[in-house]
């Protein structure tokens, strides 16, 4: 397995960055991974990639990957190391985790797959907050308080059961399923239940019609991983280590 940075799905054509599949289409290749069953013999298909590199941005729990990023990031830290905010600058650890599951809890299952939230399971009662959105456009002081109230034991747990029903969803995926584009009734229902707060116009706008693949691989792969990058920030700023 190539890492995570090195194998990755290519918003222009589909292709994976890195397989022969890419190498092979080129600049003017007509093929699209994400539109075949699987690739040759021997190479994974779009689902088993996504499904692969979900792994590394979840704990062992969700993915069983001891070594993911979210593991050396998030793992073995006290519940007040993840309340720390070294500075008004910076978000806390508990900030990220909670904004990174929000995200995919919501763009996963109400705008892609037309499914209810996992927090609707009633994880707002467990995580002891009444915030349905996820947090972009938040002040600082807004931070500050939901890092204080948020219970730290549940937002883990939370965040291991939004991988889990992204992974069963993705893991029935048939081909069409990456097909066709983000549509704003899928949006719309989102706004409606509060999950974009502030940005709802905005992300309402900016979403329609994009392509569902892209999409998914975004919110749930690469908006994470940017964030646990931000995450080291934090901890080496804290004095508690990178968890490289």
């Amino acid at each position: 397995m190539m890492p995570f940075e090195a194998l990755a799905f290519d918003p222009a054509k589909g292709a994976v960055k890195g397989s022969r599949e890419h190498r092979l289409t080129g600049c003017g290749g007509e093929r699209n991974v994400l539109r075949e069953t699987a690739l040759r013999e021997g190479e994974m298909d779009a689902r088993d990639l996504f499904l692969s590199q979900h792994t590394f941005i979840h704990s062992a729990a969700v993915g069983g990957n001891k070594m993911s990023a979210a593991e050396r990031t998030f793992s073995g830290l006290t519940d007040e190391q993840m309340r720390v905010r070294p500075r008004e600058d910076l978000n806390s650890l508990a900030w990220l985790l909670w904004h990174i599951a929000r995200v995919e809890d919501a763009m996963v299952n109400r705008v892609l797959a037309g499914r209810p939230q996992v927090l609707d399971d009633a994880w707002m009662k467990r995580l002891a907050i009444s915030r349905r959105d996820f947090g972009t456009g938040m002040t600082s002081a807004e931070v500050t308080e939901l890092t204080r109230q948020i219970d730290v034991g549940a937002l883990r747990e939370y965040r291991d059961a939004v991988g889990h029903r992204t992974r069963e969803i993705v893991g029935a995926f048939r081909p069409d399923d990456w097909e066709g584009t983000v549509q704003a009734a899928g949006l719309e229902r989102a706004a409606a239940e509060q999950a974009f707060g502030a940005r709802t116009e905005g992300m309402v706008t900016a979403f329609s019609g994009r392509p569902r693949a892209m999409v998914l691989s975004g919110i749930a792969l690469f908006h994470p991983s940017g964030h646990l990058g931000e995450a080291i920030t934090v901890r080496s700023a804290g004095g508690f280590g990178t968890g490289i």
